[in-house]
């Protein structure tokens, strides 16, 4: 969260979690004013934290709101998803917060002999597709 925040886009990470959040109302009635809640921070053209949505995206989810269901954000949230997988986390493993962590890790004592070699980390850095 904090490298979107550098990046100003921490609001897609913020929606992705409240998504999450929303997929786990147990309580019926409960989705209708958490779905709105959602629309109003993140999808509405005026939000405040507004996500990079396509205009037919976000009409579709301003359609599946009028009936709530744990499933109504499915595609904005893919879409938010796939934007930062191909955008922001890119970004991210080639930033100097996550090459400090990475290092940290490594200095940190977790490096470790086997038998007489130094263990490869490159499993610290994940791949993309």
């Amino acid at each position: 969260k904090l490298f979107l925040k550098s990046e100003y886009s921490e609001e897609n990470i913020e929606f992705w979690v409240a998504c999450e959040d929303y997929k786990q109302t147990k309580t019926p009635t409960k989705l209708g004013s958490k779905a709105k809640k959602i629309y109003d921070n993140f999808i509405s053209t005026q939000a405040t934290k507004e996500v990079n949505l396509d205009s037919s995206t976000r009409e579709e989810t301003r359609k599946n709101l009028l009936e709530a269901t744990p499933y109504c954000f499915d595609e904005a949230q893919h879409k938010i998803f796939t934007l930062m997988e191909k955008d922001s986390y890119r970004r991210f493993l080639k930033s100097k917060l996550f090459l400090d962590l990475v290092s940290q890790s490594i200095s940190s004592g977790t490096t470790k002999k086997s038998k007489g070699h130094s263990l490869n980390y490159s499993h610290l850095i994940p791949q993309c597709a």
